[in-house]
């Protein structure tokens, strides 16, 4: 136990955490990559930067371990965070109060990415990789990993298991299962025409999309564990004209397989109640659903042998409300375990906090995972 410090290690999370790094922003999010490059330099430790796509920041990958031709360990881990820039002086200032390390994407998930790179060196100077390791570090999880999904899958081809350092859940519990989701924007164009004398002429795509946005938040189903969102929404031009335009998006979540394309066709086939407004749909599946298998089920089982050596019960969430990176590996069938990162509170909220005693503990975890699996 000894091995990790919490406090160094919560020091090295203060730098990254006051290096704000939203998805969106590629030149922020490229500045933190500087920083996982700059910490990764070690012996044994060979580091790659590739180009995460049009719109999306770098990806750093390390790679260490022996050439003993055994499957890698795959550990992913986010540097991008929920929060603009300007909220570490504004609303959510970097700062410790007993135990918390406040600061924008100090929970979610900068503390764990500092955790598994830490966990990383020291397995490798100790000599203690039984087998390769392959370590992402990718820069728009936050945003559906829409730039490096398959950059993901393609380095998780022919992997032993997958680690995530997304936050831990409450009481230490690592995740064995998440929801899927789905991101939609649907356009709406109606005829335009003045209030006062063209309510024969104009359609209006506001109104339709108020019928629309009933009928896709109706297709819920908690049983089954679909739950449908209408977030965001936008149209029209002046008060006195009936609006041509209409947007809104929709974030859907399910559970089962199955429910991804039935929820996708159902979306993509919205039919005007109005014959005179056209319907545009645009969007994709952001991330399939994360099932816990019986592979899954028996990592989640060494997890938890390690986690008694150090007493840490490390239950397990049974689903996940939100998505991770691990969904796209579960999806293809390889082990996966999410939530091993730190202990916190308030991730994307300006209360978010990572509990700095954790991190010693959880490190250690992270290490003998490394160096066990």
């Amino acid at each position: 136990m000894a091995r990790f410090d919490s406090e160094a290690i919560a020091e090295k999370i203060t730098r990254w955490v006051s290096c704000e790094s939203p998805s969106r922003d590629i030149a922020a999010v490229n500045q933190m990559q500087d920083i996982v490059e700059a910490d990764l330099a070690a012996p044994g430790i060979a580091v790659e930067r590739l180009p995460g796509g049009e719109g999306a920041a770098d990806v750093v990958i390390a790679r260490a371990g022996p050439a003993n031709n055994q499957p890698p360990v795959l550990v992913l881990s986010h540097v991008d965070t929920v929060h603009p820039i300007g909220t570490i002086e504004r609303d959510l200032p970097l700062r410790s109060e007993g135990e918390r390390l406040y600061g924008p994407g100090a929970l979610d998930m900068k503390g764990g990415a500092v955790m598994g790179l830490a966990a990383l060196r020291a397995a490798v100077a100790d000599d203690a990789l039984r087998r390769p390791v392959i370590y992402m570090f990718t820069p728009d999880e936050e945003i559906g990993a829409i730039h490096t999904r398959g950059l993901i899958e393609a380095m998780a081809r022919g992997v032993s298991h997958v680690l995530v350092t997304e936050p831990a859940r409450p009481g230490g519990r690592v995740v064995t299962a998440r929801r899927g989701s789905g991101r939609f924007d649907v356009y709406l164009r109606g005829i335009p025409a003045h209030s006062g004398s063209g309510q024969e002429i104009g359609r209006s795509a506001i109104r339709e999309a108020a019928h629309q946005i009933l009928r896709i938040e109706a297709a819920a189903d908690a049983e089954r564990g679909i739950s449908v969102t209408v977030g965001l929404i936008k149209g029209g031009t002046a008060s006195n004209t009936i609006p041509e335009h209409a947007w809104f998006n929709v974030d859907f979540r399910i559970t089962h397989p199955a429910d991804a394309d039935r929820m996708e066709a159902f979306i993509r086939g919205l039919e005007p109640v109005d014959p005179d407004v056209a319907i545009t749909v645009e969007g994709c599946i952001t991330r399939p659903p994360y099932a816990k298998s019986p592979a899954i089920a028996e990592l989640h089982g060494r997890v938890q042998e390690i986690g008694a050596e150090l007493g840490l019960p490390l239950e397990e969430l049974p689903l996940a409300g939100g998505g991770s990176d691990g969904n796209f590996t579960a999806a293809m069938g390889i082990p996966t375990i999410d939530g091993l990162g730190i202990e916190g509170a308030g991730a994307h909220t300006l209360e978010e906090h990572a509990i700095i005693t954790s991190v010693g503990q959880r490190t250690e975890l992270m290490y003998r995972l490394l160096t066990r699996l």
